[in-house]
């Protein structure tokens, strides 16, 4: 659970594919310190998606910074081989693309397995109905609202539609899963994403590239909770 304490609407997980990784421990602590509930990792392998990013070591570093559940989402081909490496180095929420899984049954296993919180990502393209056979085993799915590998993209719309399928098969099989959407998620947006029925918002570009400070940016996705 967060640290941060009890708030409104959905929990946010400042993604550090958008901080400054040459000053990552002040980056953290900046989003810690704002209020953050998750600090998440996107990990990306150059295969999978069009574009490289960093690895275990950064999750051990991020790791020593601060307690918030780290939130690692990997991006890569076969993650089967490397789910036992991240729970080692600190993560606490394990997210695998249902796109890149043979045997995806079987991962979300072993992810419970080495003591992680499971998570299933799906790509715009892949429907929800992916979701049936599995739904049960799962604690995140993560909608994505861009095409994964690069941040900075605008959210696709039809993604408000999709998060809401995701919710009604949930809510039938698995209420306490909850949905994060990762991909365009800004204040003026968080909202509607949040009334569809995300749990979990990704922001990086909106949170560490913005032209506020950290803090100040997650204060403007907290005070669009506010009634």
């Amino acid at each position: 659970m967060p640290e941060n304490g009890q708030h409104s609407g959905p929990r946010l997980a400042p993604s550090i594919l958008a901080a400054d990784l040459g000053h990552l421990e002040d980056e953290i602590r900046a989003a810690v310190d704002g209020g953050a509930d998750y600090v998440h990792i996107d990990v990306m392998d150059g295969r999978f998606v069009p574009n490289i990013s960093i690895g275990v070591p950064v999750v051990e570093a991020a790791r020593r910074v601060t307690t918030l559940p780290l939130d690692v989402h990997l991006m890569i081909v076969e993650p089967e081989r490397y789910i036992e490496r991240f729970a080692e180095a600190g993560a606490d929420l394990l997210t695998v693309q249902v796109e890149a899984c043979v045997h995806v049954h079987r991962t979300l296993q072993q992810i419970r397995e080495v003591g992680c919180q499971v998570g299933l990502a799906l790509n715009p393209g892949t429907p929800v109905c992916v979701l049936e056979e599995i739904a049960s085993l799962l604690d995140v799915v993560l909608v994505m609202s861009v095409n994964p590998g690069f941040g900075g993209q605008s959210f696709i719309p039809t993604s408000l539609r999709k998060i809401q399928r995701v919710r009604e098969l949930l809510d039938a099989v698995n209420p306490e899963a909850l949905i994060e959407v990762d991909g365009g998620i800004k204040p003026e947006n968080a909202r509607e994403v949040w009334q569809a029925g995300a749990g979990i918002l990704v922001a990086g570009t909106a949170i560490y590239s913005s032209d506020r400070s950290v803090a100040e940016s997650i204060d403007a996705f907290r005070a669009v909770f506010v009634d």
